[in-house]
């Protein structure tokens, strides 16, 4: 216990500006605020709901682009650099959609360039300097710097709802696009600074002497990029993240109208789709300490499977209100664990050195699920007229996808770029054998 207070002494500032930055970022803004805005925009432009939630399929396919680039410029010039330069251009690109006049071709490209303008906000840049900071508390850090998706994913939605509701949708996306301007910003300009950062190297110093276990350089070790890329435990990554986000993704922008379909009043539908921010933040905490101290892999195959509940219960007639709050609940104890088991998982198997490129184009995958899901889910309501068909098919879906990362095996050891036996002192208890 001694050595998790030690780290989380020294890296409590680079996780708190996480916390701020992912929160306010590019991975829970435009997603839980296009609750609010997608029913605006339907009215405004008499638009299809697909139409409205094709955006986030242009998103999904410029962020995987985006975030590998993205990933890889964070390896080169750092952390601090590609947040801080980020967080303006995501601002402006956030508030640039109070500029949508009706136009579909207006509205895709805005979402092409958020994606490009923010994918520094993302968790592969502030995750990697986490990771710099905690070796045994590692779960636990992320899951804390993370766990803002889902607090500020359910405030979002309701702070947009107030601004929309007093003013219009347009006054709302220049609200909701001041926050990371406004806060983000100087939080992470006095804090966010990595393990190897010359501006902290007294305090790295001193976190080192204090913890001999740290003595070698972690951002020094791990897999080359390209090895990564040829390595199966990669490809058995990026094939997991399509079907779980979409499973886990596509009921999120669309509950308010699910439950709708189910005869809720939209009051009590969109507050039922403000307990998904919640359950997320319980589903990080929850997920980071047990990820420390058991399995990950098995962690998150119990976790990442509890949507399949949700998905039952809402394709049910006529699911209670206690029904629906459980569904919604679980939906977001899995969503909860998406992004820290990401970002654990790169650190075991494939190291740090080059952690932001190969969780970039993890993130890459993980993004299509998601973006793409929203859209489909919409179209498969418009073909058969509900959404039962489509969430039943994302049971099978969600099943398929989780499974495999059961394959894992044990976690790896770095000493530079060469895989090695695990240290003594490492717990293999909790490691299947290979």
């Amino acid at each position: 216990m001694a050595g998790s207070f030690r780290e989380f002494k020294y890296g409590w500032p680079v996780v708190f500006a996480s916390m701020i930055g992912i929160g306010l970022g590019m991975s829970p803004l435009p997603f839980y605020t296009l609750i609010v805005f997608s029913k605006e925009l339907v009215v405004a432009f008499n638009w299809e709901r697909s139409t409205v939630t094709l955006g986030l399929a242009v998103f999904t396919i410029s962020a995987f682009f985006a975030a590998p680039l993205i990933g890889r410029l964070t390896d080169l010039l750092g952390v601090r650099r590609v947040v801080l330069t980020s967080i303006v251009t995501f601002s402006f690109a956030m508030m640039a959609f109070a500029l949508n006049n009706g136009s579909t071709t207006l509205y895709f490209f805005l979402w092409g360039l958020l994606a490009f303008a923010g994918a520094g906000t993302l968790p592969i840049t502030f995750t990697r300097a986490v990771n710099g900071w905690f070796i045994e508390r590692r779960g636990l850090a992320l899951g804390i710097a993370l766990l803002t998706t889902g607090i500020f994913g359910g405030l979002a939605i309701r702070y947009a709802g107030f601004i929309t509701a007093q003013y219009d949708w347009q006054t709302a996306y220049v609200a909701v696009g001041l926050l990371p301007l406004l806060i983000s910003f100087p939080i992470a300009f006095f804090l966010l600074r990595s393990v190897d950062d010359p501006a902290v190297a007294d305090k790295a110093a001193k976190h080192v002497a204090e913890s001999p276990e740290r003595a070698a350089n972690v951002t020094a070790n791990g897999m080359p990029f390209k090895q990564a890329m040829l390595d199966w435990r990669f490809w058995l990554l990026a094939y997991v993240f399509v079907p779980v986000s979409f499973s886990v993704g596509g009921p999120i922008p669309n509950i308010a109208f699910i439950l709708e379909g189910k005869n809720f009043a939209t009051a009590d539908a969109l507050l039922l789709a403000s307990f998904i921010g919640y359950a997320v933040l319980v589903g990080r905490l929850v997920g980071g300490y047990l990820i420390d101290r058991l399995w990950a892999p098995g962690v998150a195959f119990v976790l990442m499977s509890m949507p399949v509940f949700t998905l039952i219960i809402l394709t049910s007639a006529e699911p209670t209100m206690l029904q629906a709050t459980i569904a919604v609940l679980l939906l977001g104890l899995a969503a909860g664990i998406e992004y820290d088991l990401m970002a654990f998982l790169v650190s075991k198997y494939f190291g740090i050195r080059n952690y932001g490129a190969i969780y970039g184009a993890l993130y890459g995958f993980f993004a299509l699920g998601a973006g793409l899901s929203p859209w489909a889910y919409n179209k498969a309501y418009e073909a058969h007229g509900s959404y039962d068909t489509v969430l039943t098919w994302a049971i099978w879906v969600l099943l398929a996808g989780v499974v495999p990362i059961l394959l894992l095996g044990r976690y790896r050891h770095f000493k530079g770029t060469e895989i090695v036996a695990p240290p003594e002192s490492a717990d293999a208890s909790r490691q299947p054998v290979q």
